[in-house]
């Protein structure tokens, strides 16, 4: 790139704020960040970051926005450096517990990035670069105000590195676990499948993948005992976020909640979620306990250079398939549990990361040879109007909302099923729920519907409580209550697109380029 090509790339046409130290590009990803963070974009960009190596030659991030840059990286025992490159460090706050107690989240919707919290930047954008068939060459973090309905968004949203959106709830209850209450405290996504290991007795030397690496990470051993309940019930409910949950519950609007929460432990910071904070890529990382650029499921959607393909994963024609697209060498935590106990079945239901399961709800969809995935299944799944958890019929204009509704109840009948009789019950149940991101994207936190779908949840799990108790094993079940990621609600008036200017620069630059997502570049040159 020539010199006049190198500031053009810096300036884009703009001026940048008082004592931005002018940092010549080394490539085009740095030249499409500079471009992307000028102050007529900030409102709906938050952050860009793209992988550097360090002076080190060890891997590193460059995170920019209009006020500044930094570089991240770890240490070799793991602790995280930043380095001020230029103007104010746009991840500066990394607390984790940040916006605590829940009336402070309430009061400063949708920060602006210098109020904001980004917990472990340097880990988390780290693992997120790591694969480099699949990993993109820039990164683009939309601000938590911004509203895109034309490009897939929603009142409702995620997928930021900031602290709410990355904040999923964490309780633990039942059967070994030290009924602490609510802790100051947080864990992280990738500690749920070595926590769930633990719960059922698993030791920790063999918390490790097929090739017998160790997971990235670990189980809370300060909240329970091992292997003191009979079964294990792992519940995800998919976009819940944590200081909402637990607010409804401390209410007595989640009467359920409430119930596993006074026999048990929440951490307040809940499990700070893998970036990019959205489902696949977490729900993939809390069953298999290593981040993205292990197991390789880096989204919803994300592009695959060697086999140079658009991976759309999150979809109900393509759920059943998340094993094809795991790293070699990844196991889930069904695979972990039948390597350390092989006569211990597991089961796993609406949940698309369910390899090893004894049974699963994606076996059956891959059973009927189904081109239309899970959507395969519409003709026996419960009618969403005759449910008995509905709280409002209205709820169901919304597609997805039906559809959740529909998928949650047949979940309820499943897991009913398989505690008919305690003898032949799982050792290990996975039981993910997906109302609860269906109501938070549909109105926003906080808003009626979004609670709603809580409410719903809980019913659902009470119906599954009072079954166990009719059964008298209640007290013989260890209860891991998580989800995927939290919420914001967006500001229909903070729109726009960065598809201008993201054009402009690649176009100057000379590179193509690919906007998966939207937000994830892959630059090729022409």
């Amino acid at each position: 790139m020539s010199e006049k090509r190198r500031d053009d790339a810096w300036t884009g046409g703009t001026s940048r704020p008082s004592g931005w130290e002018k940092v010549a590009c080394r490539s085009a990803a740095e030249a499409v960040a500079m471009e992307l963070t000028s102050p007529e974009l900030a409102r709906i960009i938050d952050l860009v970051a793209y992988p550097v190596r360090d002076d080190a030659d060890r891997p590193a991030v460059i995170v920019r926005n209009s006020g500044g840059a930094v570089r991240l990286w770890l240490t070799e025992t793991g602790q995280e450096r930043h380095e001020l490159l230029a103007g104010r460090d746009p991840v500066q706050n990394t607390d984790p517990l940040a916006f605590l107690p829940y009336p402070l989240e309430c009061a400063d919707p949708g920060p602006d990035n210098e109020r904001n919290a980004y917990p472990e930047p340097a880990r988390r954008l780290l693992s997120f670069f790591a694969d480099p068939d699949r990993s993109p060459d820039v990164v683009v973090v939309h601000t938590p105000r911004h509203y895109f309905p034309e490009r897939g968004g929603h009142r409702g949203e995620h997928g930021s590195l900031d602290v709410i959106q990355s904040r999923a709830p964490f309780l633990l209850s039942g059967a070994g676990v030290r009924p602490l209450g609510l802790v100051a405290d947080h864990a992280r996504t990738v500690d749920i499948a070595p926590t769930l290991l633990h719960l059922a007795g698993v030791p920790a030397e063999d918390h490790r993948d097929a090739d017998g690496a160790a997971l990235d990470g670990r189980a809370r051993t300060d909240l329970a005992e091992a292997g003191v309940g009979r079964f294990v019930i792992g519940l995800l409910w998919d976009g819940a976020p944590s200081s909402d949950l637990l607010s409804l519950a401390s209410a007595g609007e989640l009467p359920a909640v409430a119930r596993l929460l006074a026999a048990g432990t929440a951490l307040t910071g809940g499990a700070v979620a893998e970036f990019p904070s959205v489902t696949l890529c977490n729900h993939t990382s809390a069953l298999t306990g290593v981040g993205p650029g292990r197991h390789g499921i880096l989204g919803n959607v994300f592009y695959d250079r060697v086999r140079d393909q658009q991976i759309l994963a999150n979809t109900e024609t393509t759920w059943h398939r998340s094993a094809e697209w795991l790293r070699p060498g990844v196991s889930t935590v069904f695979e972990m549990l039948a390597r350390a106990q092989p006569t211990a079945r597991s089961a796993c239901l609406d949940e698309p990361i369910d390899r090893g399961a004894t049974t699963s709800t994606m076996q059956l969809v891959r059973a009927e040879g189904d081109d239309r995935g899970a959507g395969g299944l519409d003709g026996v799944l419960p009618a969403a109007e005759d449910s008995p958890y509905l709280t409002r019929l209205d709820h169901l204009e919304d597609r997805y909302y039906r559809w959740c509704t529909r998928v949650d109840d047949a979940g309820l009948i499943q897991i009913l099923g398989l505690f008919a009789d305690p003898a032949t019950a799982p050792r290990l149940t996975w039981w993910s729920n997906i109302v609860t991101d269906a109501g938070h994207h549909a109105g926003g936190t906080r808003s009626e519907i979004a609670q709603d779908s809580l409410r719903e949840a809980d019913r659902r799990l009470g119906a599954l409580l009072a079954h166990l108790d009719s059964l008298g094993v209640t007290d013989q079940v260890t209860f891991l209550l998580t989800a995927d990621h939290g919420f914001e609600a967006a500001d229909e008036s903070v729109t726009g697109s960065w598809a201008p200017a993201l054009a402009a620069a690649c176009d100057r630059l000379g590179v193509s380029y690919r906007d998966e997502g939207p937000g994830f570049i892959y630059l090729t040159p022409r």
